[in-house]
């Protein structure tokens, strides 16, 4: 199937995308902050730059967007166009994720995944029942949490 808008569009329009300050990682962002959690931006020096750092509970938080990591949900489907592109770019930013996971660990840091279907689509479990099981992981001991929507 051939794409509907030329290539220099279809450029310009991904260019826009963004990888920082999603409206789903702002809402995490705002509603942890309300809850009295503090944390850091997107810190150089922990592995995968997470969304979130909380030194206090040496906790990195990662706000997934489904489709750019491949999440298995309603959310994610793959491009009718430049398959094999897109196949690849997928499959890269997972093995990515998989090393930040060995890297987190040897460390002993936790990692919490939080994915955009949580908040989006048709499976959602929204904001406040997101922001509840985060704050419940993070007053925890469990090292690892994903938090995903139904579907």
């Amino acid at each position: 199937m051939a794409d509907v808008v030329d290539a220099r569009t279809r450029s310009r329009m991904m260019s826009g995308i963004r990888d920082k300050n999603t409206k789903p990682e702002l809402a995490i962002r705002r509603g942890l902050h309300a809850l009295g959690f503090r944390y850091r931006l997107h810190p150089k020096d922990i592995p995968g730059k997470p969304d979130l750092w909380l030194p206090r509970y040496k906790a990195a938080i990662f706000v997934n967007g489904c489709f750019w990591h491949g999440h298995d949900c309603s959310q994610f489907k793959l491009p009718g166009t430049r398959q094999e592109f897109w196949k690849t770019k997928i499959e890269r930013n997972r093995a990515r994720d998989a090393r930040v996971e060995e890297l987190l660990t040897a460390r002993g840091l936790r990692r919490l995944d939080i994915w955009e279907c949580a908040l989006r689509g048709p499976g959602r479990i929204g904001l406040n029942e997101t922001l509840f099981r985060t704050a419940e992981w993070l007053r925890g001991e469990d090292v690892r949490r994903i938090i995903r929507g139904t579907q």
